[in-house]
């Protein structure tokens, strides 16, 4: 097999090159105020508004074994977590660079990888102190004495689990209202947070132990052991890491009159003292966002009283994006909100306020679907299943029997998980049956719970005990109570009796922001579950990456323990004491970028260089104040931590502070310092097909050898 053969390992890595060139085009994405990118196809002329680094990744050419690696990783982050991505490809770009430094140095590449690595662990260890738990998580979020008044509420004494958490949201106002400062001050632990909680997994974030860093006079723990260079961390990494081997509801049972409590922005964000200031702190000041999950916890909250269960359940929330309203509009409803056609809407204005009979289907309703697994007989070519000798095709006795079964249980409606036949579907409507295609898996689950449906994969299994009651279909109303008419597709709102499943409908007269509310909301729903599944969560703002700075730079003054000695003579040379500390400036430096690109993504810095100056001055003083930890603490309760010179209060308290997940920030570490190490440690890149022949014939041919 022709292939042809670069040397990668060069001084000039050019994997790693590859990865700072994709990762700079997601500088901006970092911080509360991101700058968004048009992604357009050439192809079709359609374009895209995206804002995060996976829709970034997902429109980019990745033709390179690099960049191929960086989706993979940001895929498994996004996967899991829902967040940190943006964080993960910044430090990709910075490490790579970084790295790329030390290469020029003439770093051995074993003491990159193994003073980087223990670098990495030893910042995750030191970062336990900053952690909040949960449940102190109102008194540090409320924590300021003075300054403006951002936001106003009307916020109650009782606890989350009181009737007044409800009935808060049955009063429009505006989506900027959410939790004053003042409104939480007064209640100390009345406010019982804890009974909304899932439970905390155990071991995640624990600070049962946690290092003192490098001249933090101030903490009261035990000194760390530094950066150690073992022969469990000298190992070389094989491969990415990513590849690891009820009672009765309060509400009316048709859930009609709730649409108007559950409304999104107009909610408000006024829920209970901590939830509310949660939500509101892992926005990142996506205030309408906020709103639709504020309505989403009322809800959840009242159901949680009935069942005994406390916790956010995302199984339970589906979105639907409605074109051509204001983002106003948006808001939370109880059923399945989905678009249909006009014909369709017709139907469903003749079923209103009228039980449904109700068919659920776990698949395709086509001709030719078959179930997964199912074999046809080898050796036999089906030409006709049941001949008709009076004319007309199989496809249209299909669409004729499967009709009449539907019509035999005076079936209303059915909802399909796949697709549908066009031609059944109009069939149906004849007979004023609503059939509706691509209903996902747990809308089906929530259906089949509320009205005794049982779903079948061929409409020939049906039979009485599968068929459910009373469900109910009415056109969707905006908030003030018209139903709403957009011309090709109609919202509207399938519901039943007990039903948990809610509907967050993302409104937008743009195009091109559908995926990008959708992504939004998403986003911060994950972000409150992971800090309710973690139990503490991160100060937000640069605080976290501050403090690592500043352990890293105390880490590369202090003399090695007496475990390098031995670790050294493991490999030629004394390169581990000799080159230390030029790799752990190296790990810093790209938590020096990271805080210089948040200062000037927010405004706060009017160029990298004072970003960098106004990041030193932060050093310098956490250093002065003998513990880094106490320091960033109380800048974080002062209302953020990093106040450059532009910004227009810089000694003002403010109430608004900024929140991040923890296990999401430190994997989004491990995964991005993961993939660096991983390509640094490639010394070849081997090419076969037909790309061997392009690369034969173009300019930087003399770069390979052609085996």
């Amino acid at each position: 097999l022709p292939m042809a053969s670069r040397d990668v390992n060069a001084r000039r890595h050019v994997g790693l090159q590859l990865l700072s060139s994709l990762a700079s085009a997601g500088r901006t994405f970092l911080g509360p105020m991101k700058s968004h990118k048009f992604v357009v196809d050439e192809s079709t002329n359609q374009s895209t508004l995206i804002c995060s680094a996976v829709r970034l990744i997902e429109s980019l050419d990745l033709t390179s074994a690099a960049g191929q690696l960086l989706n993979e990783s940001i895929q498994a982050q996004d996967k899991e977590f829902k967040t940190g991505t943006s964080s993960l490809l910044f430090l990709v770009g910075a490490w790579s660079r970084a790295v790329g430094e030390c290469l020029q140095q003439s770093v051995p590449v074993p003491a990159i990888v193994s003073v980087m690595a223990e670098g990495l662990n030893s910042c995750c260890e030191r970062v336990q102190c900053l952690q909040i738990p949960i449940h102190d998580v109102k008194k540090e979020l409320c924590s300021g004495t003075a300054g403006p008044k951002a936001f106003e509420s009307q916020v109650c004494s009782d606890g989350l689990t009181s009737p007044w958490y409800l009935t808060c949201f049955q009063r429009d106002i505006s989506a900027e209202e959410v939790i004053p400062r003042n409104s939480c001050s007064h209640q100390g632990d009345d406010c019982n947070f804890s009974e909304f909680l899932a439970s905390p997994l155990a071991g995640i974030g624990s600070v049962a132990s946690v290092v003192k860093a490098v001249g933090d006079k101030g903490s009261s723990a035990q000194s760390g052991s530094g950066v150690t260079a073992s022969s469990r961390i000298t190992r070389k990494l094989t491969h990415s890491r990513h590849f690891s081997a009820l009672r009765e509801s309060r509400f009316p049972g048709h859930q009609g009159d709730l649409q108007g409590c559950l409304s999104g922005p107009s909610a408000g964000l006024r829920g209970c003292c901590g939830l509310g200031h949660l939500a509101v702190a892992l926005s990142h000041g996506n205030q309408t966002s906020v709103g639709l999950l504020q309505s989403i916890a009322a809800y959840q909250q009242e159901r949680a009283e009935c069942s005994g269960s406390s916790r956010v359940n995302i199984a339970e929330i589906v979105t639907c994006c409605v074109l051509g309203l204001p983002e106003s509009c948006s808001r939370v409803s109880p059923g399945f909100v989905t678009l249909v056609p006009p014909e369709q809407a017709a139907v469903i204005k003749h079923f209103a306020d009228k039980p449904l009979r109700i068919v659920l289907m776990d698949g395709d309703l086509t001709e030719q679907y078959r179930h997964l697994g199912f074999n046809r007989p080898r050796n036999v070519r089906t030409i006709l299943e049941h001949p008709n000798p009076q004319g007309g095709g199989a496809a249209d006795e299909w669409v004729g029997r499967m009709s009449d079964i539907l019509a035999s249980f005076e079936v209303n409606l059915v909802l399909v998980k796949g697709n549908v036949c066009k031609t059944f579907t109009e069939r149906c409507l004849a007979g004023r049956i609503l059939v509706i295609g691509c209903v996902a898996r747990a809308v089906l689950g929530a259906f089949a719970a509320a009205t005794g449906a049982q779903a079948v994969t061929y409409l020939r299994q049906l039979s009485s005990s599968c068929v459910g009651n009373g469900a109910r279909a009415e056109l969707w109303e905006a908030g003030d109570g018209r139903a709403v008419d957009l011309g090709e597709l109609v919202p509207a709102r399938i519901s039943a009796a007990g039903i948990p499943l809610l509907t967050a409908v993302l409104a937008t007269t743009l195009p091109c922001k559908v995926q990008l509310l959708e992504d939004q909301f998403w986003t911060l729903l994950h972000r409150l579950r992971h800090a309710l599944k973690d139990g503490k969560v991160f100060p937000g703002g640069g605080a976290v990456e501050l403090l690592c700075l500043s352990h890293i730079q105390a880490l590369a003054e202090q003399p090695g323990p007496p475990g390098y000695d031995r670790a050294a003579a493991e490999l030629p040379g004394p390169w581990l004491a000799e080159h230390k500390r030029a790799v752990l400036r190296a790990l810093a430096s790209g938590w020096e970028q990271y805080l210089s690109a948040v200062l000037c993504n927010t405004a706060k810095a009017g160029s990298e260089l004072e970003a960098g100056a106004s990041v030193d001055r932060h050093l310098q003083k956490a250093a002065a104040s003998g513990s880094p930890s106490a320091y960033i603490l109380e800048e974080f309760r002062r209302g953020g931590v990093l106040r450059g010179g532009s910004d227009p209060f810089p000694d003002q308290v403010t109430d608004f502070k900024v929140c991040d997940n923890v296990a999401a920030k430190m994997e989004a570490w491990r995964r991005a310092l993961d993939l660096v190490l991983l390509v640094l440690q490639t010394d070849a890149e081997i090419i076969t097909g037909p790309r061997r022949n392009q690369i034969l014939n173009s300019p930087v041919s003399s770069e390979f050898k052609f085996l």
